[in-house]
């Protein structure tokens, strides 16, 4: 069959989605922080090597116009259509799902955290064929492929029409071993994808699914929609065999020079697979062939953990703060103190290791005080031991629907818009009520990166051409979050 993945290029005043690999939804008009959709990746390369012929058809990272995406999407007249969608730009796929049916025969699968949410509202708005009610959409897409063309039995988590009923498979099931993943065929989907403080080319894999939480078991922060939606608060890991398999076949064959490791917390939560990991890199050769960087929280950050990973080759670590409030990181069920992550980013930059931070604005329950803590958090741990490649951002908080914080928000009251008015969702600005003004907050914290000290000691750090060019996509990049913010004022 004919299977096409989509990314349509549905914009808002000349700005993009922020589609695929992204936790968190905005519209922007930087083109330097777009990852690849991973998942997906792995179904289209899945379904090619299952003999069938696969379009992967990302019209958001080439900027295309919807003219031009259409034609080559209806030249390829696709059997099967995969769409992965999100809250804010749901109302939107719906729609251009009913420009689908009118001029294709194919069958339109929906895949994503809001349908895995909540399934049967895409089936009764829209003419949505499938729904896919899981992260592991990859698998769930070769069983819709194997049901159309054989009449294999649907896998659990599967909403379809039957005799113009909506029907459903039961409850979506973990069973899958990860390690029978194929590895991301690059050259069916595209080189282009990078973020603004990886190095380039860069690779991404995932080492496995769900957040492993660190020390206190799987994580549950209430706002994380992935966590709660696709992976149903589980935690599963790929074999360090296979994890390095893959990075050998991205480095010798791609040549990609920085590979990072998109699952939630990374795998290096777990130090038997992390000291393992390092025996299997070494045994291919790959120490000092390969840049890595990884996700991870805090409290994983001991010594030996730090000391492993730097050996191993990881450069950079993506590491939650949030807020500056215990309170809030209590509420939030995040299940670390600001003392543990402040002693967990010291101690990964005392091992020569990187850190990008991430932050929220907009806490319904925050004072100006509060936010202030997480502006002079983020900005000690930003200047303590500076170097080249720290970074962080900033976004308002958006409690999308189907996690914790949007029942607790709906039961507080604490929504200033419809909160089933799904475009409300985009993060153009606050649609939880706050006592301050999170927005210009969100601003002042992304510049930090500008603040003269910090700046100095960034290039004071740099070592490479590399590292000069990494520097120039990144004040490129941030430029853009600045536009961005204008345009949302």
């Amino acid at each position: 069959m004919n299977v096409a993945i989509l990314y349509p290029p549905i914009s808002k005043e000349g700005r993009f989605p922020t589609m695929g690999q992204n936790r968190q939804f905005k519209f922007t008009n930087t083109c330097e922080s777009f990852p690849p959709p991973i998942v997906p990746g792995y179904a289209a390369t899945m379904l090619k090597q299952d003999g069938h012929k696969v379009l992967w058809h990302d019209g958001i990272i080439h900027r295309m116009h919807i003219d031009e995406y259409n034609k080559a999407l209806y030249e390829f007249d696709p059997d099967i259509v995969m769409i992965e969608t999100k809250t804010p730009i749901i109302y939107k796929h719906w729609a251009y799902i009913e420009d689908l049916k009118k001029n294709l025969h194919a069958k339109i699968v929906l895949v994503g955290d809001h349908v895995t949410w909540n399934p049967e509202e895409s089936m009764t708005k829209s003419r949505v064929d499938f729904v896919i009610a899981s992260g592991d959409y990859d698998f769930g897409l070769r069983n819709i492929c194997r049901h159309l063309d054989d009449g294999a039995d649907l896998v659990g988590g599967i909403w379809y029409r039957e005799n113009g009923r909506i029907r459903n498979s039961g409850e979506a099931k973990f069973g899958e071993d990860l390690d029978t993943l194929p590895f991301v065929d690059w050259d069916l989907i595209g080189y282009n994808y990078h973020e603004a403080y990886l190095y380039r080319p860069t690779g991404y894999i995932m080492s496995g699914r769900g957040c492993g939480g660190g020390p206190c078991g799987v994580g549950t922060c209430s706002f994380c929609i992935w966590q709660h939606t696709l992976w149903k608060k589980n935690a599963r890991l790929r074999s360090p065999a296979n994890v390095a398999d893959e990075i050998l076949q991205m480095t010798e064959k791609y040549h990609f020079k920085e590979i990072f490791d998109d699952n939630e917390s990374g795998a290096i939560y777990d130090k038997k697979w992390l000291a393992q990991f390092y025996k299997e890199m070494t045994h291919r050769g790959l120490i000092g062939k390969v840049i890595l960087s990884s996700n991870s929280r805090a409290d994983n950050l001991d010594d030996e953990n730090c000391e492993l990973m730097k050996k191993t080759g990881f450069r950079l670590l993506k590491v939650g703060l949030e807020s500056g409030s215990d309170e809030t990181l209590r509420r939030i069920n995040k299940k670390e103190s600001i003392e543990q992550i402040e002693a967990g980013v010291k101690n990964a930059k005392d091992h020569g290791l990187r850190v990008k931070l991430t932050t929220m604005t907009g806490f319904p329950w925050e004072t100006e005080d509060d936010v202030r803590k997480t502006y002079e958090v983020a900005r000690k741990l930003m200047f303590y031991k500076a170097r080249f490649g720290d970074c962080l951002q900033s976004s308002v908080l958006i409690p999308y629907p189907g996690t914790p914080l949007f029942f607790e928000a709906l039961k507080e009251n604490w929504f200033s818009v419809d909160p089933y008015d799904y475009d409300e969702y985009d993060m153009s600005k606050p649609i939880l009520k706050c006592s301050y003004d999170a927005m210009a907050w969100c601003e002042k914290i992304w510049r930090i990166h500008k603040a003269s000290r910090f700046m100095l000691r960034s290039f004071l750090s740099l070592r490479s051409v590399d590292d000069v060019k990494l520097g120039l996509i990144g004040f490129k990049s941030l430029q853009g979050h600045e536009e961005d913010q204008k345009w949302e004022h």
